[in-house]
């Protein structure tokens, strides 16, 4: 016989069917539709020395991945949003929590029924990276076209390909992979959006439909654009990324990354970079 389901030792919060549960209770059925269709996304926010940068932008960004599958949300972008600031306060303030409203469908044959759709609102601690840099190097695991996968979604359906780039890179001994387009152009990490600065300008892959151009990706364009950084959004080879002077990342989960190695090349974290991450937590914390 196997055992029970125990869950880990994690300091965590859920909003599930109206009231909060604790630690990392069980969501679905054997016959879950989301388990066999896959019909299931989520969103990530962060909350961090007592700041929620755009997590309005985040809640309405699930609500629009959730249609994007033929889900429909059972609450509102408001409505999540306030019961993640709930489940925030449960916490000692400053904690770093990662926040996921979570929808599945749980009924439907081949397409979801949205009316079957629930959703799970979790804050969990999880501490920020450290900004200690890492490597990455060239994945043959592409981002899939919009015409073949729900690109438009922050769909768990993607994440099995991502998953196989992150998993092949760190074969080779890299911490992270870098994902090409169906054309070979650089579309992003494995689970962050990719930047590299040549000359005292950052560019970034345009989107182009074959990955989710993020949240922290358009508030860092902002950011560097006021500060008169110039910003090429554009495409870019990976033998652009292989002689830039500088490669970071941006993301809800790190935020704002240095990569100090490209296929073995060292790199420094570079003034771009560095007034990157100035910047974006001087906004985070309202300066």
């Amino acid at each position: 016989m196997g055992k029970a389901h125990e869950a880990p030792s994690i300091n965590a919060q859920h909003f599930i069917d109206g009231k909060w549960v604790t630690g990392d209770p069980l969501l679905m059925s054997a016959w879950s539709h989301a388990i066999w269709m896959g019909a299931a996304i989520f969103d990530g926010a962060r909350a961090f020395e007592g700041v929620t940068p755009d997590i309005d932008l985040h809640c309405q960004r699930a609500i629009r991945s959730a249609a994007a599958l033929g889900l429909a949300s059972p609450m509102s972008a408001g409505q999540i949003e306030e019961i993640l600031r709930e489940g925030i306060a449960k916490f000692p303030k400053g904690t770093p929590l990662y926040l996921r409203p979570f929808m599945w469908s749980e009924d439907g044959f081949m397409a979801p029924d949205p009316a079957s759709t629930r959703i799970a609102i979790s804050v969990v601690e999880s501490p920020l990276p450290e900004p200690k840099g890492s490597s990455a190097c060239v994945s043959k695991w592409r981002r899939p076209s919009p015409e073949t996968a729900p690109t438009n979604a922050k769909a768990v359906a993607l994440y099995a390909q991502a998953g196989r780039a992150s998993a092949d890179a760190r074969s080779r001994g890299f911490d992270e992979a870098v994902m090409l387009d169906p054309m070979g152009h650089v579309a992003e990490f494995s689970s962050c959006n990719i930047w590299i600065a040549k000359d005292g300008a950052a560019h970034t892959p345009v989107p182009n439909g074959t990955f989710l151009a993020g949240i922290t990706r358009s508030r860092v364009i902002k950011l560097l654009r006021q500060a008169g950084i110039e910003v090429y959004e554009r495409s870019l080879t990976y033998q652009e990324v292989m002689d830039a002077d500088e490669v970071f990342s941006t993301g809800n989960y790190g935020k704002v990354l240095p990569v100090t190695n490209i296929e073995g090349r060292p790199l420094q974290p570079g003034p771009v970079y560095q007034l990157a991450r100035h910047l974006y937590w001087d906004f985070a914390h309202g300066k």
